[in-house]
């Protein structure tokens, strides 16, 4: 019987169905011959006739080649000597700019940036007592009812348990507003001591609530899920995590403060973190070596896109916490390349997701069948990454949208139409961030499947 050949569209140029070991006989040719004629068959070729209680050997079947969304993907095999020095040449220039940047751009011999403002020493304290009254100060009494539209006051007595004041009480009182925290006995909370007297109220300022605890709580159990799931590879990811933290708060914050250009400060932090990373976690090969390349080049192209755009639609950057911060810093900042800095940022780690996943994806069908060349590679691994793009597009919409969350509600309040909504400063931001990092992930899938495809195809089978 004969059956229809599966479409390399379907299946990709993996491998090709025939005929199945049911449609003929064992030792049967599969060139065409008359009907009805018979090839004799010497009695030593006839098959055995299986004894009782004797399995047959099964014959290795051959892997089908699928897409997991899985990373692990084991260590990868060392690459030939062609393709290390050719991604040695490619990528030696990238980390020396990369380290080059930082250096030139770290602020060094300069003072840490301060605030203008005085800030206040953190003390910690915990409420005792709540009392809900008129807003009088210290010593004055209520005499009479208390006008209709007067705003009561939340009155919180206090022990310190640390600073200058330690094992001392206080008073503090607040005005009950819609914004104000709710505070009640038991709480621990974080005072602002500006350097008074320690037996005045006036010197200090209930400013947070407390939150080391559950914080350190809640990183402790995300380790150990990270660790018991990936164990060594989960343990480089935690550190490679930890790296990139030091990256953002010794090399990015203080340079941005000290009046840097963020957004170049930005490209070579994040070149520092994607190298830390993407090695540290995956390993040192041409795998790695891809995914870093793609990352690199989409990251570029975020980049020169939001810079573009932002220009375009005449975006300032000047939102309520820029326009704190700037004054904080008492000078100047360029506020719109804080903005590139941010979306430059944000897209990395989606971006590693999608890199390393094509770069395996391409390296594990070469391995499958080693005489694939380039071209049946990158056609195999775009139709892998089309099923990744919508998932990591939805992930950065869905992060940007959750972030911009009271933004959109705020906005949303204003009763103008839509077009007025998604054209105020602080929507147009999300939708420059959100549009520019979804289009740096869409172009990182076919960049990464090209590179990924050259390099592969041009390992040695022994190499595989």
């Amino acid at each position: 019987m004969n059956r229809r050949d599966l479409s390399d569209d379907d299946t990709g140029p993996i491998r090709r169905v025939t005929d199945t070991p049911s449609d003929r006989s064992p030792g049967t040719s599969r060139s065409p011959r008359p009907e009805g004629a018979r090839r004799p068959r010497p009695p030593a070729q006839r098959p055995r006739q299986a004894e009782p209680g004797r399995r047959r050997a099964a014959e290795p079947k051959p892997e089908p080649a699928g897409h997991g969304h899985a990373h692990g993907h084991g260590p990868a095999a060392p690459a030939s000597r062609r393709v290390r020095l050719l991604l040695m040449w490619l990528l030696i220039p990238l980390a020396a700019a990369t380290v080059a940047g930082m250096v030139l751009l770290y602020p060094w011999g300069k003072d840490p940036a301060k605030s203008v403002f005085p800030q206040g020493v953190p003390v910690n304290a915990t409420v005792t007592g709540t009392i809900t009254g008129p807003c009088l100060a210290e010593g004055q009494v209520q005499v009479g009812e208390p006008p209709p539209d007067a705003k009561p006051c939340l009155t919180s007595e206090l022990t310190m348990t640390d600073g200058p004041g330690t094992g001392k009480s206080l008073k503090l009182t607040l005005p009950i507003e819609p914004s104000t925290p709710r505070f009640a006995a038991g709480d621990k909370v974080v005072l602002s001591y500006n350097g008074g007297d320690v037996a005045n109220p006036a010197s200090f300022q209930i400013v947070d609530f407390q939150r080391g605890t559950p914080l350190l709580l809640l990183a402790g159990l995300f380790a150990l899920a990270v660790i018991v799931l990936g164990r060594w590879q989960g343990l480089a990811a935690l550190v490679a995590l930890g790296l990139s933290f030091l990256v953002l708060a010794l090399f990015v914050l203080p340079s941005i403060l000290a009046g840097e250009s963020p957004l170049l400060v930005a490209i070579a932090g994040a070149g520092a973190i994607m190298f830390v990373a993407l090695y540290l976690t995956h390993g040192l090969s041409a795998r790695t070596s891809v995914a870093v390349l793609g990352t690199l080049v989409s990251l570029v192209l975020i980049g020169v896109l939001s810079a573009i755009f932002s220009a375009a639609a005449s975006l300032t950057g000047l939102d309520d916490s820029t326009s704190q911060l700037i004054g904080s810093l008492g000078h100047g900042i360029d506020a719109r390349g804080l903005l590139l800095a941010g979306v430059v940022i944000g897209a990395l780690g989606v971006l590693d997701d999608v890199t390393v996943t094509q770069t395996s994806a391409v390296w594990e069908l070469r391995r499958a069948n080693p005489s694939l060349g380039w071209r049946e590679l990158y056609g195999a691994g775009l139709r892998i990454g089309r099923d990744h793009v919508g998932s990591a597009v939805n992930t950065l919409v869905m992060a940007y949208a959750g972030a911009a969350l009271p933004v959109l509600l705020y906005t949303s309040l204003s009763g103008v139409g839509l077009g007025s909504i998604l054209g105020a400063e602080n929507i147009a931001q999300e939708i420059v961030r959100t549009l520019a990092g979804s289009v740096g992930i869409v172009a990182a899938v076919p960049v990464t499947t090209v590179l990924a495809a050259l390099i592969a195809s041009r390992e040695p089978q022994e190499s595989l």
